[in-house]
């Protein structure tokens, strides 16, 4: 797919429309009505370092990996938003439409595997924006980063909402056999009016059950990430996001509550009312009762999850459903697990062992 065909993802892409900028002093308003948001993409070739590593306790991995900041999924409530700001752009329209592209990341990755401190850890593709977001169809990175990982035996953990995964199915399942993968498609509803509403750009929830049977028929252990819990929006959706999720062979659920730091805030919640002026107050109030009056919670090991009774109601909802149609109910941090021993990882020179 060309980069001009992305467009057709902008279903009603507004105006320039960011959030006050966190590390810039001045901030400037349109006197008049800005112009229209156009798509930016910028091909970044600096780059020196593809892996970033990773120090909270609540996630599954310690390497991640991603060829693309910003998202064109658009997403109201992605918790990277604020990675764009160190860009010097906004969390708002700047990160659906200013996209950079890491050009040498497949390089980049083979380099670093092929370093004799590479320890063979698990890499999470997605651990901000969404790797196989539109623009991959046309660079094909995170396709030639996968492609490295299999060449170098190297386990992968990927999470995406995007039906584009499928492409890759087949080499995903070749990683899955001689290192190790899980595939997790994220997928927080079951109503596509809804998702079109909080997610614009995202697929529609019935292509990415369609992805979740690809992977598991290509042999991949794949999963389903029903995220984030909405509350007040979307937790009755999960009994049949759940259903469809295992009927297309999924093995394991796992949920994240919603989190909104910084300038994500300000985001979803200026979305929400637009979108669904209707039901703005009651998610509000119902956000507030899980995060103990407030509308995010920074601390490590409770930024995923709730408190109160609600919550309790709400994550109760989930494990039980997930009992019900035989899903694996798993906490985000239980998600990834490679299948081979670091001792499994190739590196040039090492071909022999594989007849030793």
């Amino acid at each position: 797919m060309a980069v001009r065909g992305l467009l057709r993802y902008f279903f009603a892409m507004r105006p320039v429309d960011n959030p006050r900028q966190r590390f810039e002093r001045q901030y400037v308003e349109w006197i008049d009505e800005p112009p229209p948001a156009q798509l930016d993409v910028r091909e970044e070739t600096t780059t020196k370092e593809i892996l970033s590593k990773n120090d909270s306790p609540d996630v599954p991995f310690t390497w991640s990996l991603n060829p693309y900041r910003g998202c064109t999924h658009a997403c109201a409530y992605c918790y990277a938003r604020p990675t764009h700001e160190y860009l010097g752009f906004g969390a708002g329209t700047d990160f659906e439409t200013r996209i950079v592209v890491k050009m040498r990341a497949p390089e980049l990755l083979r380099a670093r595997l092929a370093a004799r401190a590479w320890r063979g850890d698990a890499i999470a593709f997605s651990g901000d924006t969404d790797c196989y977001q539109p623009l991959e169809a046309h660079y094909q990175l995170t396709r030639r980063c996968l492609e490295a990982c299999r060449d170098m035996r190297n386990p992968v953990m990927i999470v995406t909402k995007s039906w584009l995964v499928q492409r890759d199915a087949a080499l995903i399942g070749e990683i899955a056999r001689v290192a190790g993968a899980t595939a997790c498609v994220s997928l927080a509803f079951d109503d596509p009016a809804l998702a079109r509403a909080i997610e614009p750009g995202a697929p529609r929830p019935a292509r990415r059950i369609e992805s979740i049977r690809a992977l598991a028929d290509a042999g991949v252990r794949t999963g389903v990430i029903f995220a984030p819990i909405i509350p007040g929006l979307n937790e009755d959706q999960i009994p049949a996001v759940l259903e469809k999720a295992k009927e297309a062979g999924a093995v394991f659920a796992s949920r994240v509550l919603l989190r909104l730091p910084h300038a994500v805030k300000e985001v979803f919640l200026e979305r929400v009312r637009r979108e669904l002026p209707d039901r703005a107050r009651r998610i509000e109030s119902r956000i507030r009762d899980v995060r103990d009056g407030g509308l995010s919670d920074p601390r490590f090991h409770d930024r995923m999850r709730g408190v109160g009774a609600y919550w309790d109601l709400v994550d109760t909802t989930f494990r039980v459903h997930a009992a019900r149609v035989g899903l694996a109910s798993r906490d985000e941090r239980q998600v990834a697990e490679p299948a081979l021993p670091r001792e499994a990882v190739l590196r040039p020179g090492d071909q022999l062992r594989l007849f030793g």
